[in-house]
């Protein structure tokens, strides 16, 4: 029997409402199936939904399901953030002040808050290293570039197959004008960075192949969290710096990069809520 849960639309990585990324929250999972997760989720029409519920692990404060329209994902981004603001706004308590240990199919994710942000701790890359030249060759006809133009290039999967590429210029990156038939199924990443005494550091654009079919995705936590990895660790950027994304499509993505002391990466953002309310499941 279907019944009322409580339900949150989160803007993630924006201060501002409806310039960010939004995600879905249904805020009690309870007793969900699989099909009726990603039935709804199907529904939202948002890259992402996610639904919570009592963790499993003892060192969790609650667990979460991810979900796109048409799978579940162990781990992403924007989700995490999003799932984590709206559980403390509908006053949830962490067994930790300052510290919020979130369940989800990768593991223990751990998220840090202050007054204004989250961050969650990037999960290690999968694989790095340089691309092959007949991918990088597709990565250029994808983003009608040319292969001049892309001055360095790794994988920084993490989960999401992602493949990014530094370009000479932020402007650069806001000229593309992709080619997903070109691009088939790969996962894009595409960075450069802004003059200096920019506000933002670097600008990012994220496409998602698909096989022909591909989207731009608004911001996306997974793609920040690799490339931070990779342009950190080849000191290409410092260790604290602000990255925008979601320019070219209306939107003013802020993701906030940092790399302590423990060589550990966090990502960081504001949420805001956009609905609050519930709905039938």
């Amino acid at each position: 029997m279907k019944k009322q849960r409580p339900f949150k639309q989160i803007d993630v990585f924006s201060a501002q409402l409806y310039f960010g990324n939004p995600l879905a929250v249904v805020l009690d999972g309870i007793g969900l199936s699989d099909d009726e997760m990603q039935r709804f989720a199907n529904w939202t029409n948002l890259s992402e939904t996610t639904f919570l519920l009592p963790p499993s692990s003892p060192e969790a404060d609650y667990r979460v399901r991810i979900f796109t329209a048409s799978r579940e994902l162990p781990f992403a981004g924007h989700p995490t953030l999003g799932s984590c603001h709206a559980w403390l706004q509908a006053g949830g308590l962490p067994k930790q002040p300052d510290v919020i240990v979130q369940e989800c199919g990768a593991g223990l994710v751990k998220i840090q808050r202050n007054v204004k942000q989250l961050a969650f701790a990037a999960p290690k890359l999968l694989r790095s290293g340089p691309v092959d030249a007949d991918t990088l060759a597709q990565v250029a006809a994808g983003l009608g570039i040319s292969l001049d133009d892309i001055v360095q290039h790794q994988w920084v999967v993490n989960g999401p197959q992602w493949l990014a590429v530094l370009l000479r210029s932020a402007e650069q990156v806001l000229a593309i004008k992709p080619n997903f038939a070109a691009m088939g199924h790969l996962d894009l990443g595409v960075v450069g960075a802004y003059a200096h005494g920019s506000a933002c550091q670097f600008e990012l654009r994220a496409f998602a192949g698909g096989d022909g079919g591909g989207v731009e995705d608004p911001v996306t936590g997974s793609l920040n969290a690799g490339v931070a990895q990779w342009l950190m660790g080849a000191q290409i950027a410092p260790n604290h710096y602000v990255a925008s994304q979601g320019t070219v499509l209306g939107r003013s993505g802020r993701v906030y990069l940092s790399r302590d002391a423990d060589g550990q990466v966090w990502v960081g953002g504001e949420a805001v809520t956009c609905i609050d309310g519930v709905v039938l499941i």
